[in-house]
């Protein structure tokens, strides 16, 4: 590993609570990780991604901002990245899956906030998180009531924009969709004095595209009999999509995906007989939130699909590449981001059907539907699928849970007992 000391202090970060983080982290990746048996080859390169995760990408990062390129910090699947790197900028996950900086976002936030938010905002306040100190701008948007009064705290010290994300699905809501895409444009354009062309955003929907093709193999994979890779490897490598420079993802998960292919001609299964193929659902698990497959996967279980915004909301459905002009791109766009079924949605019938095509796609025997701790649309949104489930006879598990380890007895129990009634 290279040492990232200098720059780590030349972005201001506070370098002993970062150790805190660096000294942890190893052993719980080692113990989720490099505990399993049978791990295809190819996830070495992921594995050194996360062994240097706050070194290797904001090194690039950095070194990218030092020849005038703009770095743009994004927290939701429903900001266009397309649009950023048609500016010629980069787009990049932001911090927010561990207990760590929780205390840092508690300082400023309300303690029945979820999470995902104390923790962003606890690792931009607490200066541990490279990628919130690199960012030039973030870009927020509106899904839920936590995070847009977030976003006014982040926005005090590095500039934001909110996308504002309609909450209904009607022709209207689309075409105001449109609008915030154009002015999103606007908004790079001037940071960047570069200006997103036809040609330049046509490049980056290809280029954004097939990340989401290289995805959507991996993921069609785990539909096979024989599961050739772990949930718990599929959501490291979901979870570095965010973060990774997108043509090296592809092409790197693509690999993994030729040797994932001959595991299965060859009959090479990560699970044992009797193991329960399980579907996640529910809120978004970012690095490193690994805890939920860790005990499914140590309990009887194998994970072969996520609906989640760090599972197939992320990559499902291409952003049509036929348009012939500018007008027809952002048109294609807003119908593919409006085409993600987030609980923030009002009436949310689509994920209900998402959830039943895929436990039926990869063959599911039971669902388990979890909600980070205090997320009201999520929670609220469980009774209906739930409800969904048991109505087309799908076994399905509702799990409240948040980033600390305490209840994780609990939850390996409850797990347990779900597997058991699966048997």
């Amino acid at each position: 590993m290279a040492d990232y000391r200098k720059m780590w202090e030349e972005l201001g970060m506070d370098l002993e609570t970062h150790d805190q983080l660096c000294e942890v982290l190893p052993q719980a990746f080692g113990d989720v990780y490099l505990s399993q048996e049978n791990r295809p080859e190819s996830m070495d390169y992921y594995n050194m991604v996360v062994a240097d995760i706050h070194g290797i990408r904001p090194a690039e990062l950095v070194a990218a901002q030092k020849t005038g390129t703009k770095v743009f910090g994004t927290f939701c699947v429903y900001v266009p990245d397309e649009v950023i790197v048609a500016s010629g900028a980069i787009a990049t996950g932001l911090c927010g899956g561990s207990q760590f900086w929780v205390p840092g976002g508690e300082k400023v936030l309300p303690t029945n906030t979820c999470p995902l938010i104390k923790a962003s905002v606890g690792a931009r306040l607490d200066a541990t998180c490279p990628f919130f100190r690199i960012a030039d701008m973030y870009i927020g948007e509106t899904t839920c009531d936590g995070k847009k009064k977030a976003w006014e705290i982040l926005g005090e010290d590095v500039p934001i924009h909110v996308m504002d994300l309609p909450q209904m699905k009607r022709a209207k809501d689309i075409k105001a969709w449109e609008d915030e895409i154009l002015t999103l444009k606007d908004v790079v354009e001037k940071e960047t004095g570069n200006t997103v062309t036809f040609e330049s955003l046509k490049d980056s929907i290809e280029l954004i595209n097939n990340k989401r093709r290289a995805l959507e193999r991996l993921y069609n994979l785990r539909k096979n009999e024989n599961v050739p890779i772990s949930g718990r490897d599929v959501l490291l490598i979901s979870q570095i999509a965010f973060y990774d420079d997108p043509g090296r993802f592809t092409q790197m998960t693509n690999k993994l995906c030729d040797e994932l292919e001959k595991r299965v001609q060859d009959g090479v299964s990560v699970c044992q007989s009797g193991d329960k193929r399980i579907m996640i659902t529910g809120t978004p698990m970012a690095v490193p939130n690994w805890k939920l497959h860790q005990i499914i996967e140590t309990t009887g279980g194998i994970v072969v699909c996520e609906e989640t915004c760090t599972g197939t909301r992320y990559f499902e459905h291409l952003v049509d590449e036929n348009s012939n002009t500018f007008e027809g791109q952002v048109e294609a766009l807003a119908e593919r981001y409006m085409n993600i079924n987030c609980a923030c949605f009002t009436p949310n019938e689509g994920r209900i059907e998402d959830i039943l095509r895929l436990a039926k796609e990869y063959k599911v025997d039971g669902i388990i539907d979890v909600n980070l701790k205090f997320c009201n649309l999520y929670d609220t949104e469980g009774y209906l699928v739930e409800r969904g489930m048991r109505e087309a006879n799908i076994p399905v598990l509702g799990i409240e849970t948040d980033y600390t380890d305490s209840d994780a007895s609990q939850l390996r129990t409850r797990i347990g007992a779900f597997m058991e009634m699966l048997r």
